[in-house]
């Protein structure tokens, strides 16, 4: 593959995105400035943001992140933004709820006290995308981007058309044309411009790919491709939340749907970050991926031992995960392997399963996404590999009114004549 850049009139070097100090390739650690860059010049290997937080004191900056603002803004010191960021029409996301799920943990076997949910469907359009989606667009305005785009299975495209009416940028962004039509509505509603692609989302993004290299894309950060180094940081806020809302403590275990496997990865960086700085104590977590059998690339690696992932052609209702092909799968694996973890996986009929236990049990109505990780997280405890006894988070990353149709023919318990002896003759009473 070749190295995509978009040039603009902004001159990167002058840029300012706060204690970010070079884009860093995870495989050779090549080093390059700061810039719409996402694969290294000399081993194609992806980039990341590398950071310089020497100058933290941990205390001070616990306190500076206390007093911060009620969403993500808080960690703006540990986040490629500037200073000002909270100032700047944004949707402001995150600081949902951490909500601990004893019923839950009943049905699942789990202690009382040590089963919590990570409901991030309290988010601006419904989803943790709208984290990513901000990072990706401090990155736009700082290179001068006029046009925000993705390419998406359902939920960055809401993201990235709310994010940029928000801020005043025309969107167009790219999905499979068959998604649910919730998240069609919900990518459309917002007036940008929405196209489908024919063909599932690989075949979607290597489109934007290509179109990154053509002069028909100049002036666009696709947030999720050249921009991909600053959106993916969104994700460790995750982490930082969870770690803050437990008590400045790690999780002993958390479970985290995979897509393109970034939001785990991240999600690993985040609690390493917050290790360095002394803001939690060093001890042992572990990290398990969750994904639906009919799209499982990196379960399927994961069980055969494998380091590499072959890609699978994608068959699921969890269609926000159907992602045949993830970048982040071999890095899902190590973490997986070097945290004492797993990467699991369940049927469609699992995961409908686990969304209507979610919602019985705890009042949270999950996507497919969602009841991915519940159905993993049940089926890890019934084998003996999640630890019931530990403190565990399980990820809930979308809003189940975007996914209606896998849940079709939940409705009424009974229809009624309006007298009390149709009701208990209908076996209420």
């Amino acid at each position: 593959m070749a190295v995509q850049t978009v040039v603009t009139s902004t001159d990167s070097s002058a840029v300012d995105l706060g204690p970010a100090a070079a884009l860093s390739c995870r495989e050779c650690g090549h080093r390059v400035p700061l810039g719409p860059v996402f694969a290294c010049e000399e081993c194609f290997g992806p980039l990341e943001i590398a950071y310089d937080f020497s100058a933290y004191d941990t205390e001070e900056l616990r306190k500076r992140i206390e007093a911060g603002p009620a969403n993500i803004w808080r960690y703006a010191p540990l986040l490629p933004v500037p200073a000002d960021v909270a100032e700047k029409p944004n949707l402001n996301p995150g600081w949902t709820k951490l909500v601990q799920a004893d019923h839950l943990a009943g049905e699942l076997g789990v202690e009382p006290g040590k089963l919590f949910v990570k409901d991030d469907s309290g988010n601006p359009t419904h989803s943790f995308k709208d984290r990513v989606v901000a990072q990706a667009l401090e990155a736009a305005r700082a290179f001068g981007f006029t046009t925000l785009s993705c390419s998406s299975t359902g939920n960055l495209a809401g993201a990235v058309g709310a994010a940029a009416a928000r801020a005043g940028l025309r969107s167009c962004v790219f999905i499979p044309h068959d998604l649910e039509q919730g998240k069609v509505v919900m990518a459309a509603i917002y007036g940008g411009e929405l196209v489908g692609i024919e063909g599932n989302y690989d075949d979607v993004n290597r489109f934007c790919s290509e179109l990154i290299g053509d002069p028909a894309g100049e002036g666009w950060g696709f947030v999720n491709v050249n921009l991909r180094p600053y959106y993916a940081e969104g994700s460790k806020t995750l982490a930082y939340e969870i770690c803050e809302q437990l008590g400045w403590r790690l999780p002993d275990q958390i479970v985290v749907p995979i897509a393109s496997g970034s939001q785990l990865t991240k999600v690993d960086k985040g609690l390493q970050e917050l290790i360095r700085l002394g803001l939690v104590e060093d001890r042992p977590y572990r990290i398990f991926g969750a994904q639906a059998k009919g799209c499982s690339p990196v379960s399927t690696a994961f069980k055969a031992g494998h380091d590499v992932v072959r890609p699978q052609k994608p068959d699921t209702i969890a269609k926000s995960l159907a992602i045949g092909n993830p970048a982040d799968g071999p890095y899902v694996l190590d973490i997986a392997r070097r945290t004492g973890g797993a990467v699991e996986d369940v049927t469609d009929e699992q995961v409908v399963e686990a969304i209507k236990l979610l919602a019985r049990t705890e009042g949270i109505f999950a996507e497919t996404a969602g009841g991915v990780t519940v159905g993993v997280t049940r089926k890890l405890i019934e084998d003996g590999v999640l630890d019931p006894s530990l403190t565990t988070v399980v990820l809930n990353t979308g809003d189940g009114l975007k996914t209606l149709d896998a849940v079709a023919g939940t409705g009424l318990t009974a229809t009624i004549r309006p007298t009390l002896d149709s009701f208990r003759e209908a076996g209420l009473a």
